[in-house]
């Protein structure tokens, strides 16, 4: 069948070290083939060399710290608006009662009001 694509999904990197030397173990396949100079540990990431790890490993750990920072502001900023809230809402209710004393006025005020034209 020609055109015919294999029936198998890839396999990852660590996978396949992992079956590599689960097979070497098995002895499927022969410890010759391997090439130490040219091939890394088993055990060893391929995917990055150290000093690529460290550096991202570096910026991971800056855009750790700027997070944390802004989460730090953010957090400054709830408590002061919550301050900023609780002092409005001591405001709103110091006007509520001047209102309430106004009212009272008026009321008097109206009814002498209109006592006296009687």
């Amino acid at each position: 069948m020609p055109g015919n694509k294999p029936n198998h999904k890839p396999v990852s990197k660590p996978a396949r070290q992992l079956l590599f030397s689960e097979a070497l173990q098995h002895k499927r396949l022969t410890p010759t083939k391997i090439n130490p100079q040219t091939s890394p540990p088993l055990n060893e990431s391929t995917t990055m060399p150290d000093k690529d790890q460290s550096t991202t490993m570096d910026r991971i750990l800056q855009e750790i710290t700027i997070v944390s920072r802004r989460i730090e502001g953010m957090d400054a900023s709830i408590t002061s608006l919550t301050l900023e809230t609780k002092s409005m809402r001591s405001d709103i209710a110091g006007f509520q009662s001047r209102v309430t004393g106004l009212e009272q006025r008026m009321g008097s005020l109206e009814t002498q009001i209109n006592t006296s034209q009687v």
